[in-house]
């Protein structure tokens, strides 16, 4: 029995289970369907080992040899993973194209009486509707960007009007990039096509009927693009500016840092890629008051003579409306709550 995905929201209503990606190990890694779990019945060894007997042998030779490569572990996995599903287990499971591979394993798991059910299609079916939907429609949805200076605490306050109501899509958590010399440090990015799954998983949670919240943000997150269609729907969005003195920025941005303070070969490492724009007497400075321990004294000087100036150069020409912008001399959390207010307060307007 085949399911037939008629669009990326489908699934969540459809009353699956588990969903299985039985692909290769680097084939989830690059992208999976959200929420799916990886049982692969072909390591990436093996898929590279029978794809190169199918071309340079015999297809019929790879057709065996994976048969028994798909049986081996299918038989793995359910010895190892799927023991404690009872008879009413509903998986769904796919591979590249809804062929050998998730058929194979799904009828296996049939035979054992759990109602499995293969994606129509597999991967590529989904990846053909989020490209559909980043690339080809319009999105249902307006959009406001919250704009301000470095340290403004923008990534807070998405977190905060969420935990209030509002609908917002943090792009920095779903790149897992947090911008400015923090980059990528808390780990590595996720691969294009995995990024644009987790935004159109995210999009299908939402209210097309009422604004979204993002951050503004340029046309890259870190090494990551922003899909088109979410570009456009960002690019001339009314703005809600955030501001705050620099003294309040750098006690936030020195919080920020301090986690990282423990391990300051890293911090070193982003701080002296700025030699080229900040100078080296600059950069030197950084580096003592970071070995120092200095955080909110190194935070005030990255605002001075980093942030602030590249952002100025970010927003120059960037005529999109203001909406509003909100004043606050404090970040600290009982502001952050009340300006997350103020925030709702102008989405439900």
């Amino acid at each position: 029995m085949a399911f037939i995905l008629t669009d990326t929201g489908a699934l969540s209503g459809a009353g699956f289970d588990t969903i299985i990606d039985v692909r290769s190990p680097a084939e989830f890694a690059e992208d999976h369907i959200p929420g799916a779990i990886n049982l692969p019945v072909l390591s990436n060894e093996e898929r590279a080992r029978v794809g190169t007997i199918y071309v340079q042998e015999s297809p019929f030779r790879a057709r065996k040899i994976g048969a028994a490569l798909v049986a081996r572990n299918a038989a793995r996995h359910i010895e190892d993973s799927l023991m404690g599903f009872d008879g009413g287990w509903r998986p769904l499971v796919y591979c590249w194209r809804g062929g050998q591979r998730s058929g194979s394993f799904t009828s296996i798991l049939q035979q054992i009486g759990w109602r499995a059910e293969v994606l129509e299609g597999g991967y590529r079916t989904w990846r053909r509707m989020v490209v559909k939907t980043l690339y080809d429609d319009p999105l249902p949805f307006r959009i406001l960007r919250l704009d301000g200076f470095t340290g403004t605490a923008k990534t807070a306050l998405l977190a905060e009007v969420a935990a209030q109501g509002g609908q917002v899509i943090d792009l920095e958590g779903l790149a897992n990039h947090r911008g400015s010399i923090l980059g990528d440090i808390e780990g590595d990015q996720p691969a294009q096509k995995g990024f644009e799954s987790a935004l159109v998983s995210a999009l299908d949670r939402l209210d097309p009927g009422r604004p979204v919240l993002v951050e503004a943000e340029s046309a890259r997150i870190g090494s990551l693009r922003i899909p088109p269609q979410m570009w456009v729907a960002m690019r001339d969005s009314p703005r809600l500016v955030i501001e705050a003195p620099v003294a309040a920025r750098a006690e936030f941005l020195a919080q920020a840092y301090a986690g990282l303070a423990a391990d300051k070969s890293a911090l070193s490492e982003r701080l002296n890629k700025l030699r080229t724009l900040a100078g080296h007497d600059t950069v030197d400075g950084w580096l003592v008051l970071l070995e120092e321990g200095r955080l909110v004294e190194l935070s005030a000087s990255l605002v001075e003579r980093h942030y602030d100036p590249a952002y100025a150069r970010l927003r120059k020409g960037d005529e999109s409306p203001v909406l509003d912008r909100l004043k606050s001399d404090r970040l600290d959390p009982a502001a952050l709550k009340a300006l997350a207010g103020r925030i709702c307060d102008t989405l439900d307007a």
